[in-house]
């Protein structure tokens, strides 16, 4: 029964669907939400928090939170919206971790500002694509690129031959790069 329901809900626009749990019916609707953008919000977590752990742990807490914060806003692009929710959710984590220098309020966007922010888009796609690269050439280039370590100080942290780590980094640019003209392409066709 589950599967038909949510067959039934696979076709539907985000604002069909948001209307359904506003009605109070999520079974199932929120799955496909899930479905649709549970790979983006993650990728707007990892930019913020850098922790795959906290990043998961903030990943559920949004989808819990979700229903209710759909009840009290009128929403016009979801996608948007959802990366604001997401991007609000983090800069809060990061506050109460003290993790990150204090966040004035002004760099909290309010939810009814939200504009649409195909930068940030792009952003979030290119760290999702990161996340779907095989584990060492993911971390290869996290520790190469974001971190600035060297190809020793990779291969010493990792416990890797240095060619490991420069065939892991060559690879996963490669990997990356073409994940990338992979979306572009379907984005493209979807035009």
């Amino acid at each position: 029964m589950f599967s038909s329901v949510r067959n039934k809900y696979k076709t539907w626009s985000d604002e069909e669907l948001i209307t359904v749990i506003k009605d109070g019916d999520k079974s199932g609707v929120l799955g496909i939400i899930y479905e649709r953008y549970g790979h983006l919000v993650m990728g707007t977590c990892m930019k913020y928090l850098k922790n795959v752990m906290d990043a998961e742990d903030l990943l559920s807490h949004i989808f819990e939170i979700l229903p209710k914060k759909l009840q009290s806003h009128n929403i016009q692009n979801f996608k948007s919206w959802l990366y604001m929710v997401t991007k609000n959710e983090c800069l809060m984590v990061l506050r109460k971790s003290k993790r990150s220098v204090e966040i004035p309020e002004e760099l909290l966007v309010e939810e009814s500002e939200i504009n649409h922010l195909e930068r940030e888009t792009q952003f979030t796609i290119t760290e999702q694509s990161l996340l779907e690269l095989k584990e060492e050439q993911r971390i290869c280039i996290e520790l190469f690129y974001l971190q600035d370590k060297s190809y020793k100080e990779i291969s010493d942290q990792l416990q890797l031959d240095i060619k490991q780590v420069k065939s892991a980094i060559q690879n996963g640019k490669r990997n990356l790069k073409m994940k990338l003209e992979e979306h572009h392409e379907f984005k493209t066709d979807k035009k």
